[in-house]
């Protein structure tokens, strides 16, 4: 079993608490970095919810 496996079954049936992860990291590095790169943080929050959130959140956008 390959360490990404071992992670995926961790996180599985916790979709919504891995997407609220991706989404603190992605706003931290946003913070950090005054937006400079905010296209590639999106970008890579997108990859990581490939591989290990829901697609639910890209196509409903949370409200704010």
């Amino acid at each position: 079993m390959s360490f990404m496996d071992k992670i995926k079954g961790m996180l599985k049936g916790h979709e919504d608490m891995t997407d609220k992860g991706i989404d603190r990291g992605g706003d931290y590095l946003d913070q950090r970095t005054g937006n400079k790169h905010q296209s590639q943080v999106d970008t890579a929050q997108d990859k990581l919810r490939d591989q290990f959130g829901s697609q639910q959140h890209r196509d409903n956008p949370p409200q704010s």
